[in-house]
C-alpha cells in the first residue's frame, strides 16, 4: 500500500496570537509547515482525482482558521490547525508546525510542533 505524505511549507499569514497587550492589539506573521500521510494506493492506481487528498481544500481551511481566529497561545492554534488536518477521514497522520517570527529578540522565530495519529 502506498503511504503518501504532502507537505506543506512555510504558509504565511497573520493573525491574533499572545497575551501581552501589544499581542491583543494587532495581527502577528506566523509561518506554518503542515505533514499529512493518507493512503494512496487508489490514486497511484488509478490517477483519478477523487482517489486523492485535495491538499487545497485543507489549506484553505487552515487559512480560514488562522485569518479570522484570536489565540492566545501556540499550543491553541497549533492544536485547531491540527484538528482541520484530521478532521479528513484518510488522514491517518498529521504533525503541524507554526513559527512565531521576532517573538524572541534574539532569535529568528518560537516555534511549537504537535502531531496526531489514528
Amino acid at each position: 500500500m502506498a503511504n503518501a505524505i504532502i507537505n506543506v511549507t512555510n504558509l504565511r499569514l497573520r493573525t491574533f496570537i499572545g497575551f501581552n497587550q501589544e499581542e491583543r492589539e494587532k495581527k502577528q506573521d506566523v509561518v506554518i509547515n503542515l505533514e499529512i500521510h493518507y493512503p494512496a494506493h487508489d490514486a497511484c492506481k488509478t490517477d483519478e482525482v477523487d482517489q486523492a487528498l485535495n491538499y487545497k481544500v485543507i489549506t484553505k481551511e487552515v487559512i480560514t482558521l488562522v485569518e479570522q481566529g484570536d489565540f492566545l497561545l501556540l499550543e491553541k492554534l497549533v492544536a485547531e490547525i491540527l484538528a482541520v488536518c484530521h478532521s479528513h477521514p484518510s488522514v491517518h497522520y498529521a504533525k503541524a508546525r507554526v513559527d512565531k517570527p521576532h517573538a524572541l529578540r534574539f532569535a529568528d522565530s518560537v516555534s511549537l510542533t504537535l502531531d496526531w495519529a489514528k
